[in-house]
């Protein structure tokens, strides 16, 4: 019986080494292939005319291809959705894992898990036919289709990946880091706000990671409301994000064009990298502190 459940207790834990190494070795391919598909365009191109380049002509018979607007339009529109979607998204988390009444809870847990199921072609299309619109009427501007929708449209799409992990985290506190709070004396709003948050600070933290990268590597919806024009990035006017530059082209493209394609996907990979380690980066050095 014994030797049975220590073959099982090996079995198992091979299994889950195998779907680990699985999982490295998806990434590191993607990494290599990024790598080898991306590094000759930027060689051709230059790297500093390719990074810093403010023209995006590909199909021109001069053609330029400097990704500095779709780079910065990337961390304008990025960083405008975190703002406006973590905090909404915070403080509702906090609400529903602490003090939501059972019935509201449910009803709203619902309308978040049905938020997340939407697919992102309906939200931009949704942008497309009520946002867009809207925002030219109210701000009477020749075309809706802008930054300003992309980041609405982006902060509302994050808001899912928020709330539940960010719930899941607060409920993971022990019950008697709170008790022994409220025994000292503390109310329970800053119980929650002073132990609960902070004991459950990794897990917020990973919301917000899931959300940088929900809202960085979306591509359909924010094509379809930011107007997909390659501009140095206004809040009103048509943008064209580092994901849409390589959807709206890649159908139809070749050659060097094709190349540069795979290059902006690089950046954007390595974009991501970077966000995801610079947050581990802090968050060990919260711990340790």
């Amino acid at each position: 019986m014994k030797n049975k459940k220590q073959f099982m207790e090996t079995l198992i834990h091979g299994v889950f080494l195998i779907f680990g190494l699985i999982t490295v070795g998806c990434v590191l391919l993607i990494t290599v292939y990024l790598i080898f598909s991306g590094i000759p365009a930027i060689c051709r191109i230059g790297l500093f005319e390719f990074l810093f380049g403010t023209k995006w002509a590909s199909t021109a018979d001069s053609p330029s291809f400097g990704i500095l607007p779709f780079i910065l339009t990337s961390i304008y529109g990025t960083a405008g959705a975190i703002l406006a979607g973590v905090p909404v998204g915070f403080f509702a988390a906090v609400y529903l894992a602490k003090i939501a009444p059972p019935k509201i809870r449910s009803v709203v847990t619902g309308a978040v898990s049905l938020l997340a199921g939407i697919p992102s072609v309906v939200y931009g299309l949704v942008g497309m036919l009520v946002l867009v619109p809207g925002i030219r009427s109210l701000f009477h501007i020749p075309d809706g289709a802008s930054l300003f929708a992309a980041i609405i449209v982006l902060s509302i799409m994050i808001l899912p990946s928020i709330i539940n992990v960010s719930v899941t985290a607060l409920e993971a506190v022990p019950k008697d880091y709170e008790d022994a709070s409220l025994a000292l004396g503390a109310t329970p709003v800053e119980t929650y706000f002073k132990v609960s948050v902070p004991a459950a600070k990794s897990g917020i933290a990973a919301a917000v990671v899931l959300g940088v990268g929900r809202a960085i590597g979306e591509a359909m919806a924010v094509m379809m409301v930011s107007g997909n024009a390659a501009n140095m990035p206004s809040l009103f006017e048509s943008v064209r994000f580092l994901t849409t530059a390589v959807a709206s082209e890649m159908s139809y493209s070749s050659g060097l064009q094709r190349q540069a394609l795979f290059s902006i996907a690089l950046v954007l990979f390595l974009f991501i990298m970077l966000i995801n380690a610079a947050l581990n980066f802090f968050m060990k050095r919260g711990k340790e502190e």
